[in-house]
């Protein structure tokens, strides 16, 4: 399956976590993988960039499963596993939030009559997603303004701790442990190494992004988690989706630049020089001036080769994305109108009579959605046509 260019994956594991994420979508329509997961999959409020969220339930084993049927249906820019943590230390604050540099498998070890020694998994998060929350984190513009609110939360980037069972403790031997062989982690929570693990093998990038909502000490309680544990995920939740929406829009720009580029070199492969000084060269050619020959590709119709269908095909998302952010299309044409373009991408990517067949029909039905948008309309006649059907 190609890549999705306008969507991410936003994975939680509590339902007040996913509801948090919920609430800043717009228009979520349900989505069922054929082994029952269920998604639910709308665009983030005021923006193109759609989210399919889902979730995961507690722990790292339930939630690489999730990850990798995610990551399989939806082919996203990115994964997100967003919700709560606890805090190991007092650099992060309660409702900060905890961006990972890096995941600790913290449970891997060899227990020896001297004691335990850790043999941890690691993954480091992408570069590009760290760059990118790095930057988010300077601009400092994602968080809610709430009247009362004593100060606004922060963003904090280091190491979280994954394990498989809650920690509340400050003194039993294994919160020493943790503090004795990953002290350098801020947060420890319950998730984050399984997903990591399917970003990995599948090769899609992971983002961790936790809010804090009790410090790992003993003081944790389901009193406080009813009061605290909302807020921690809310922050979560405003900070993710802002990342989603950065990550897409990055996305969009190197697929316009890839696009241009395909252009481009379709002009060159069309313009010849001719370097004989004073000979006479006999070509078919749209003009002749001086030394330079230029042959008019765009004198009649000319398939593309596949590869720059699909080029093509990717820009014209964009500018059907930026039509509906603009109003120009409404929600159920915009869906309609995605749904036909996917299948017309994937039959583009078979250089076969039957899938430039079954392209050339999909475009065409595609061109009378957006009929009511003469702009869109004019961009996919060229297109039907290097598809290998008349406009």
């Amino acid at each position: 399956m190609s890549e999705d260019q306008d969507l991410v994956v936003i994975l939680t594991a509590l339902n007040l976590e996913y509801q948090a994420v919920r609430r800043r979508l717009a228009g979520p329509q349900v989505h069922r993988h054929e082994r029952g997961t269920r998604f639910e999959v709308g665009t983030v409020q005021g923006t193109s960039c759609r989210v399919a969220l889902a979730l995961t339930n507690k722990g790292n084993a339930s939630a690489a499963v999730i990850a990798e049927r995610a990551i399989q249906e939806f082919s996203p820019v990115a994964v997100l596993f967003v919700g709560v943590a606890g805090a190991l230390w007092e650099t992060a604050r309660l409702g900060d939030v905890v961006v990972a540099t890096h995941v600790y498998a913290y449970h891997g070890g060899t227990s020896e009559d001297d004691g335990l020694k850790a043999r941890p998994r690691v993954w480091e998060a992408p570069h590009g997603i760290s760059q990118l929350a790095s930057h988010l984190a300077r601009v400092n513009d994602w968080a809610d303004g709430t009247p009362g609110r004593e100060r606004a939360p922060q963003v904090r980037f280091g190491a979280i701790a994954a394990g498989e069972v809650v920690q509340n403790s400050r003194i039993s031997a294994e919160a020493r442990w943790i503090r004795q062989h990953y002290n350098d982690a801020l947060a420890i929570e319950m998730e984050a190494a399984g997903v990591a693990q399917a970003g990995h093998l599948s090769g899609a990038p992971v983002a961790i992004v936790r809010g804090i909502s009790d410090r790992a000490d003993g003081t944790k309680s389901s009193a406080k988690d009813r009061s605290l544990q909302p807020r921690a995920a809310a922050n979560a939740a405003a900070f993710a989706t802002r990342l989603a929406v950065e990550l897409v829009g990055e996305k969009e720009q190197t697929v316009m630049s890839r696009a241009e580029k395909a252009r481009a070199a379709d002009r060159l492969e069309g313009h010849v020089s001719n370097t004989a000084h004073g000979s006479t060269v006999g070509i078919m050619a749209g003009s002749v001036k001086d030394s330079n020959v230029h042959i008019d590709t765009d004198a009649g119709p000319h398939p593309a080769g596949p590869k720059n269908l699909v080029a093509e095909l990717d820009g014209f998302r964009l500018h059907l994305m930026r039509h509906h952010a603009e109003g120009a299309l409404d929600d159920d044409t915009c869906r309609e109108a995605l749904a036909d373009l996917d299948s017309a991408r994937r039959a583009a990517e078979h250089d076969t009579p039957e899938s430039a067949k079954k392209a050339v029909m999909t475009l065409k039905r595609l061109r009378g959605l957006v009929a009511d948008c003469p702009a869109l309309a004019a961009r996919l006649a060229p297109l039907v046509v290097a598809a290998g059907g008349r406009a």
